[in-house]
């Protein structure tokens, strides 16, 4: 099996990584294409003796660590990246990434240790840093889509232990626009198909025609909305997920937030 056949299949989820570290599809998806053109480039540099999982995010993270934003060509700039830079003013990278490899990405922290150079106590620290000065940066209303009443009711939960509230749980396109608007919520979390075969995609589209809110997505095929070919979510949980998946989504779609960003 080829290089590239032994590293397609981890491609989607690289991009959801990226994307939540820079807080944007445009940058994400950007640094993924610089660490793809590095090993197209150079094959031999790819680390040989790990998973090639590793070895992918490894290159990735050579390409983070080395280049800069504004170095990197992208579609548009707006205020998302004044908003991170106002927090990473307040939290540095480090943790960040250390919290996303291992709550969204489900490496462990020896896995994380290797990524990142660091041993696994410092790995440690730095998940604890980053999920304790996010949480304190943001707080929000929260609008949940599910029409899973046992799967609304953990993240209703999740959300509620992050300190956040809930305003409603809809259950179909059209409840969720009317709570939408009945109570402006600072964060939306939404299924993909709903109770009445109505789409969460299109109940998300109703409301941001309505308002700007940041949106994270969950569905059971997230490779069906991270080809990199169109515009798609930023903030994607897959189903069925891990309670610390959900609270680094929210963590950082947050993060990113321009109603929660620091003054």
């Amino acid at each position: 099996m080829s290089l590239g056949q032994q590293l397609h299949p981890h491609l989607p989820f690289l991009r959801r990584y990226a994307r939540a570290l820079t807080g944007s599809q445009a940058h994400g998806d950007a640094y993924v294409r610089a660490a793809l053109e590095a090993i197209v480039a150079a094959p031999e540099e790819f680390p040989s003796d790990v998973d090639p999982r590793l070895g992918l995010y490894k290159t990735f993270h050579a390409i983070w660590s080395s280049a800069h934003l504004e170095d990197v060509p992208v579609t548009s700039a707006g205020s998302r990246e004044a908003i991170a830079q106002a927090r990473l003013a307040r939290l540095t990278p480090l943790p960040r990434q250390a919290l996303l490899l291992t709550a969204l990405e489900g490496f462990t922290i020896d896995d994380v240790s290797y990524l990142i150079d660091l041993d696994a106590n410092e790995v440690e620290a730095l998940v604890e840093e980053a999920l304790g000065e996010i949480e304190a940066q943001t707080r929000a209303k929260v609008l949940i889509i599910e029409d899973e009443p046992i799967i609304a009711m953990d993240i209703e939960t999740i959300v509620r232990d992050l300190g956040h509230d809930v305003t409603a749980i809809a259950v179909t396109r059209e409840d969720a626009v009317r709570e939408a608007l009945a109570d402006r919520p600072g964060l939306v979390l939404a299924d993909i198909q709903l109770a009445d075969d109505s789409s969460g995609i299109d109940a998300v589209k109703d409301i941001l025609a309505e308002f700007s809110v940041p949106v994270i997505f969950i569905t059971a095929f997230p490779e069906r909305l991270l080809t990199g070919e169109r515009p798609e979510p930023t903030f994607l949980i897959t189903k069925p997920f891990q309670r610390s998946t959900v609270k680094a989504a929210i963590s950082q779609a947050l993060f990113f937030d321009e109603a929660t960003a620091p003054v």
